[in-house]
């Protein structure tokens, strides 16, 4: 019985290993479009920011910053980060638009120069102001820009995950494969590990301390990236976020770049 389930499967172009492939994938997608769909409808949030800037030696240096996301129904999110200290990048601005195919659109003011600089698609690995943050990961995460695959399950920090991988699809990113490990009941991410693109691992961002807002929305409190090839890392501290301000976008414009100053 099973040689012949195996001569059938040959003869309709489908191996065994194939078709496990193809179950993978789907199962994968069916889990990120569970994470998509439980994270939508916040509109919009803002909340603020301290960076720490960690290098080799340990050797700290901070910054404070904040952020603005407004969903956009049918495209990707738009973001504004503005930095408030140190006095030496005060009023350095970053506008992001998200796009689930298209080239996402960037641009960075830079007080210092008193001018807008429009952030080259070919770019985006490039690491965002001294950070081990790359522009492509400050993103709104698009069910389109990446193929799916599930790998496996398992326990992280006490919490049963699903693991899977992430195969971008949008030209020009640092990274040829994430692996991210989803908690199976909340189904918000807790680690990602990134691959570069000789396929060796170069960053771990791990999210601690979330807290759901509005009864719906999980938000982490810490996001800790690690660069494991220059030993230097990240740690972002969220705080005071306030969903559904009413923010427009209007908002999110070119010229709100200008306004920031």
């Amino acid at each position: 019985m099973i040689k012949q389930l195996l001569i059938i499967l040959i003869l309709l172009g489908v191996t065994p290993e194939v078709s496990a492939d193809v179950d993978s994938n789907a199962r994968g997608l069916k889990i990120i479009t569970e994470v998509d769909r439980r994270d939508a409808g916040f509109e919009n949030v803002q909340m603020d920011m301290e960076m720490i800037l960690r290098n080799k030696s340990g050797d700290e240096s901070f910054r404070s910053l904040s952020m603005k996301t407004l969903e956009v129904v049918g495209d990707g999110d738009k973001s504004l980060t503005v930095f408030d200290r140190p006095r030496d990048i005060k009023g350095t601005a970053f506008l992001s638009f998200t796009h689930p195919l298209e080239a996402d659109e960037q641009w960075l003011y830079l007080p210092a120069l008193k001018r807008v600089k429009r952030i080259s698609s070919s770019n985006k690995s490039g690491p965002f102001l001294g950070s081990e943050y790359a522009f492509e990961d400050l993103t709104s995460f698009e069910i389109p820009k990446f193929n799916y695959q599930f790998i496996r399950q398992e326990v992280f920090r006490g919490r049963s995950c699903f693991v899977i991988e992430f195969i971008p699809q949008y030209p020009f990113s640092g990274y040829t494969r994430e692996q991210v490990w989803i908690d199976d009941r909340r189904y918000i991410p807790v680690k990602v590990d990134y691959y570069d693109r000789k396929n060796a691992l170069l960053k771990t961002l791990i999210y601690q301390g979330y807290q759901q807002y509005l009864e719906q929305f999980w938000r982490a409190g810490k996001m800790v990236m690690t660069n494991h090839q220059t030993g230097k890392s990240t740690v972002l501290i969220n705080k005071n976020y306030q969903f559904k301000q009413g923010l427009t976008e209007r908002d999110f414009d070119r010229n709100s770049l200008k306004r920031v100053r």
